[in-house]
């Protein structure tokens, strides 16, 4: 299970060319260690940004997948299967919202990119138990994604504190500000 990587979207905005190598030449190294070493099944953790990235993070981990994919097309008479999993945001990781929301509630005031951004959320427990199914079942090839539920980043805030102000700080370098430009339409 290949889980390394470069994931913070302002991180990786910051040092384009350490992200390409940890989350693009990182995998292919994976890929090739694989091959190497007559292991059986590989699976690649992702990310929702990979899908219609927008940003270096979400685009690094899509050719990530696609490398990984592909690897099925030349691991020649290797006994090997690569697959992908890609799901949202692990609830209570380090860089999720939800620590950041608990340790401003102190201060009052919860900064908030945009009211109608979303997020999609998986625990620690469902992400492992899915990882797990789906190396049981792949067979080589499959991009697997979970059907999570998303919340409006808004009201976790307030589920966080009730009592705080809610602080719009507009978009960071690298995130979704298309879209909400688009939904206004």
């Amino acid at each position: 299970i290949h889980g390394a990587a470069l994931k913070q979207v302002p991180t990786a905005e910051y040092n384009p060319f350490e992200t390409v190598k940890t989350n693009i030449i990182g995998g292919q190294n994976v890929i090739d260690a694989a091959l190497q070493t007559d292991v059986k099944k590989v699976i690649a953790l992702s990310t929702d940004k990979a899908a219609a990235p927008v940003n270096l993070y979400g685009a690094t981990k899509l050719t990530s997948d696609k490398l990984f994919i592909a690897a099925n097309n030349y691991k020649g008479k290797h006994d090997i299967k690569f697959s992908v999993v890609r799901y949202g945001n692990v609830m209570g990781s380090r860089g999720s919202v939800i620590p950041f929301f608990i340790k401003q509630k102190e201060k009052g005031v919860l900064p908030i990119t945009d009211d109608r951004m979303t997020r999609f959320w998986i625990t620690l427990e469902q992400g492992v138990k899915f990882v797990v199914d789906c190396l049981e079942t792949m067979r080589g090839g499959e991009v697997f994604v979970p059907k999570i539920p998303s919340t409006r980043i808004v009201d976790v805030a307030k589920s966080i504190a009730p009592d705080a102000e809610i602080s719009l700080i507009g978009a960071r370098p690298g995130e979704k500000l298309h879209e909400f430009l688009i939904s206004r339409d």
